[in-house]
């Protein structure tokens, strides 16, 4: 039997397909029709001579062979990416397209006075933003998807390399008339039964509760919020307390309520904003020009804050 050697695109619509398991979300993620992405699938299944998704009116199912499949192609797309990281490189730095995650309790604090001395610097740099949960984040790094993400360490994401920016620390907020009289806030000072987190998924949370070193707190948590704003609310309504990184309080996100912020007093009451990349991209020198960047963005907007090692 003749096997004839799938193309790229087609790789690209199984992988697509697999990770939406809807043919009309993954078309839109491939930014193409569901008729074409769907011809696209039946050529690849043809020209291998197996079948790689079992279809139904209802639901998407991967058979064995097509999950085995889908895995390799994830591998080939990222090599075949990898390879045109390679062409770029040896051409004009932090030039072209740039795919960089960032997760939530960064993006909205820290890029608006970022971006624009970016684009000073480079005008030629076309940076596309996906704002990710960590995990997220990770995921889409390690499958191609994106370049580079802005993320807090520490956090396990794989196989990759890091340029640290800068210290964020973190702070406990409470209502009006809440927070203790001395400057910072001891881990055994928090009621647990008070505190409000982000839900799983968000690195500040396991943050915060690994610089306490209180474990009943993960149990206890009285209420999870989707965001950052959401959560400061409900501490402004007296619903209970909650942790609030430096950056995001620098810009401004207590401003017009009433919220107390109190620095965590704790060994490890920080995370360390860092850019990572996947160790087998041929882009490390463009990263660790962009992070150069960011720090020297950094100190220009907050003066003070620390910029770590480089």
């Amino acid at each position: 039997m003749s096997v004839h050697l799938p193309t790229l695109k087609q790789l690209q619509y199984l992988v697509a397909l697999r990770e939406h398991g809807h043919f009309g979300k993954a078309a839109e993620a491939c930014f193409v029709t569901q008729s074409t992405l769907s011809a696209g699938l039946r050529e690849l299944e043809t020209s291998l001579g197996v079948t790689l998704v079992e279809r139904t009116r209802r639901m998407v199912r991967f058979t064995a062979l097509g999950n085995k499949v889908a895995d390799k192609a994830v591998r080939v797309i990222r090599a075949a990416d990898e390879l045109a990281e390679l062409a770029r490189a040896e051409g004009k730095p932090l030039h072209g397209d740039l795919r960089m995650g960032v997760i939530p309790t960064i993006a909205p604090f820290l890029l608006p006075a970022l971006l624009p001395q970016l684009r000073a610097q480079w005008p030629s740099l076309k940076l596309f933003l996906r704002e990710e949960t960590s995990q997220a984040a990770c995921e889409a790094l390690h499958r191609g998807q994106l370049d580079c993400v802005l993320l807090a360490l520490p956090y396990a994401c794989g196989d990759v390399e890091s340029a640290p920016l800068f210290d964020d620390r973190l702070f406990v907020a409470f209502p009006q008339g809440e927070a203790p009289g001395a400057g910072t806030v001891r881990a055994d000072e928090i009621d647990e039964t008070r505190l409000l987190m982000l839900e799983d998924g968000h690195c500040l949370k396991d943050h915060a509760l690994s610089a306490c070193n209180r474990p009943e707190m993960r149990a206890q948590t009285a209420m999870m919020g989707t965001s950052l704003h959401t959560l400061v609310q409900m501490v402004d309504n007296g619903l209970g307390l909650t942790f609030v990184p430096e950056m995001a309080i620098d810009a401004g996100i207590l401003d017009r309520t009433a919220i107390e912020a109190r620095p965590l007093r704790s060994n490890s009451g920080f995370r360390r904003i860092a850019l990572i990349w996947r160790k087998s991209s041929h882009r490390e020198g463009e990263y660790r020009l962009l992070a150069a960047a960011l720090r020297r963005g950094i100190g220009k907007a907050a003066g003070t804050v620390d910029t770590g090692a480089a």
